[in-house]
């Protein structure tokens, strides 16, 4: 069961607890329940309770997130492309799973009828430049692409600001109608520390299992690497740290009852790269990833209704152009969580293996 796209089950209305305790694992995904308990003002017995009732039911689930920076990869890349849709989307699905999203840079990835996107991680531009021409290949052969060759948008960390990475909390904030919790400071701007750290071939093992078994218990993960459970959670400790790790939570939003997810890629003016602060208020509270560099932006937001999208895709580009902005009209593309297909979705382990060189 996924954030994106999940069979919808009929659970009962949330009540105001377990929509600030969803919330709040959202918010602050790296403290502990006793921390996140006093920024609630939940019982800590309460929020425990919460939290595995909520993730049984499916409301969300937990993954350990490798910031692959400190481990030799230099970029994150989006792809979207326009297709023709003369061939059925679930024939399309299967050609794409089985000739490109089997590379392992590549964590995520949504499709339509007409349309499509992937984002990846990689440890250079070689490798997506040879996915991409591999991409364009297969579908231009099946006749499958529109004009267009498939666009690509290169965020290079050491001069690119990763501003939301698959934070949900805002969006949760404002479908709950809560208060701001905001009472602990929280780094937005990840991937941007690119010294590389080296691990052992014992660090390497506890760590890939720790990303491919997220939910698992130290002594678990220490059963399948042939370690004992405190060294596996020293190791653990020492990764989170050292910025090797951090927690992702991902709420089902379709159960939750959002409908849209739209993504916009944003060129700017070429005389006029927009400040911190200009590209603070296009970070709106739908914005759930939002990645740019000088002269271009790639944001993915989520919303409820048809017209809240509508309302916040106006201000945003009334925004653009008040402050003369944009070089061109930025391309924006909506996707229905009940047409929408996940092809991938937040699988980090493959390319951890490959960069560690451990096998599975």
């Amino acid at each position: 069961m996924g954030v994106f796209h999940s069979e919808t089950v009929n659970h009962p209305i949330l009540t105001k607890n377990e929509k600030k305790v969803l919330n709040g694992i959202c918010r602050y995904p790296n403290i502990t329940d006793s921390e996140l308990s006093d920024v609630l003002q939940v019982k800590l017995s309460t929020l425990t309770s919460i939290k595995r009732r909520l993730a049984a039911q499916g409301y969300y689930r937990s993954l350990c997130f490798p910031l692959l920076n400190r481990l030799g990869c230099e970029l994150l890349a989006v792809i979207y492309m326009q297709f023709n849709p003369v061939i059925p989307l679930k024939e399309r699905v299967e050609t794409t799973k089985r000739t490109i999203e089997v590379f392992d840079e590549i964590f995520f990835s949504v499709g339509e009828e007409e349309k499509g996107f992937s984002i990846s991680l990689s440890q250079n531009y070689t490798n997506i430049g040879r996915i991409n021409e591999i991409r364009t290949e297969t579908f231009g052969k099946l006749g499958l692409l529109e004009k267009e060759y498939p666009h690509e948008v290169i965020f290079p960390f050491e001069t690119s600001h990763i501003h939301k990475f698959f934070d949900f909390s805002s969006v949760l904030q404002k479908l709950f109608e809560l208060d701001d919790i905001q009472k602990i400071s929280t780094t937005s701007d990840l991937f941007r520390n690119v010294t590389k750290i080296e691990l052992t071939t014992k660090e390497k093992k506890v760590y890939s299992a720790l990303v491919e078994h997220p939910t698992a218990t130290t002594q678990q993960i220490g059963d399948l690497v042939g370690l004992s459970r405190h060294t596996v959670a020293r190791m653990k400790k020492q990764f989170f740290e050292d910025g090797l790790l951090q927690v992702l939570i991902l709420p089902n939003l379709k159960t939750l009852g959002v409908d849209i997810l739209t993504f916009y890629h944003i060129s700017f003016n070429p005389n006029k790269a927009p400040s911190t602060h200009e590209l603070s208020l296009l970070n709106s509270p739908s914005t759930v990833f939002f990645a740019s560099r000088k002269f271009e932006a790639v944001l993915l937001s989520a919303y409820p209704t048809y017209q809240e999208y509508k309302e916040d895709e106006m201000n945003k580009i009334r925004f653009l152009k008040e402050n003369n902005l944009l070089s061109h009209p930025p391309f924006i593309s909506t996707y229905m969580f009940e047409r929408m297909e996940l092809i991938k979705e937040f699988d980090f382990a493959p390319l951890v293996r490959k960069i560690l060189g451990v096998s599975s």
